[in-house]
């Protein structure tokens, strides 16, 4: 499940989208800009995306059911997924296309003072969403690298946004300074040629997104300091001569569905073992609340070892 804070950054982007694309469309149709309608595009896909975002969020908190018996989580992945591919079918799509039809029929921007004074709006409301998604990701991500935490974070929707945000501003700059080339030296191909660029910008983003997206959609284990942690736990039961095998999966950003193979003692009664594994699960889910499913496998080490070579 997604947090409360992973909403409000959502809902602060889409509103923030919303406000900008309608200036910017009613900017394109004004001047003749292939830049400026190419951001007006880009904006109505970031809304898109972000009640795609919101959508999966929804959908990934129903409750487990017959069907699929460890719940809807991995939902918010695949939606996540299908913003990437449309980051880069239809934003960057698109703003290619405008870009090159602007290079073969070039026309001059007509009244460029509108360009300039909605994007300058739209910097404003984008760097408004893009600090609000920031300072969230700055908070979760501790004293890791940013890099590193977008490669380990388990919520997707933080770094989408903040992404999207990102390529935003940079799409923002860009469609400035093609209009202000265009206006200054008399040459409306570099408005197209901007266009272009900001295609380049959502496609790289996109890909970014669909990599890491996918990475959580196939499967991603647990934290390393979660894994320790359980190690630690499984390692101190007196009952216990041997972990044989521990397999996390996060089935959610709050979801992790953990697998253990164990060697109890042969001295320990079956009714030991019972208690051991109940305690074992308790003091996991306490320590770790986002472990929600935990399936153990008593087996001897030499068995267990005997099974993975057969495999």
């Amino acid at each position: 499940m997604a947090s409360p804070a992973s909403k409000k950054i959502i809902y602060t982007a889409l509103i923030g989208n919303g406000l900008i694309a309608i200036s910017k469309f009613i900017a394109s149709a004004a001047t003749g800009s292939s830049a400026m309608f190419s951001e007006a595009i880009h904006s109505v896909v970031d809304m898109g995306n972000q009640g795609l975002l919101l959508l999966g969020i929804k959908r990934s908190q129903q409750p487990p059911d017959a069907t699929h018996p460890f719940g809807y989580g991995m939902e918010l992945y695949f939606w996540t997924f299908v913003v990437a591919i449309l980051i880069f079918a239809v934003g960057a799509g698109v703003s290619i296309y405008e870009g090159v039809h602007k290079l073969h029929n070039p026309q001059l921007i007509q009244n460029p003072l509108i360009n300039y004074v909605v994007l300058g709006l739209a910097m404003i409301f984008e760097g408004y969403a893009w600090y609000v998604a920031f300072v969230e990701f700055k908070r979760i991500k501790g004293n890791m690298s940013y890099l590193e935490a977008v490669r380990r974070s388990k919520d997707p929707t933080v770094f989408t946004v903040l992404f999207e945000d990102s390529a935003a501003m940079l799409g923002l700059l860009v469609a400035f300074a093609g209009v202000a080339g265009a206006t200054a030296l008399g040459m409306p191909e570099l408005d197209g040629a901007a266009s272009i660029l900001i295609g380049v910008i959502l496609a790289l983003t996109a890909m970014l997104l669909a990599y890491e997206s996918k990475s959580l959609l196939i499967g991603e284990r647990a934290k390393v300091e979660v894994i320790g942690g359980i190690r630690e736990i499984i390692t101190k039961q007196p009952e216990i001569i041997a972990l044989n095998e521990l397999l996390t999966m996060h089935m959610g950003p709050k979801d992790i569905l953990l697998n253990l193979s164990v060697d109890f003692d042969d001295r320990v009664s079956s009714k030991q073992v019972e208690e051991a594994i109940s305690d074992m699960e308790q003091q996991i889910k306490v320590k770790y609340p986002e472990v929600s499913r935990v399936f153990i496998e008593a087996q001897s080490w030499q068995r267990h070892r005997e099974n993975l070579r057969r495999d």
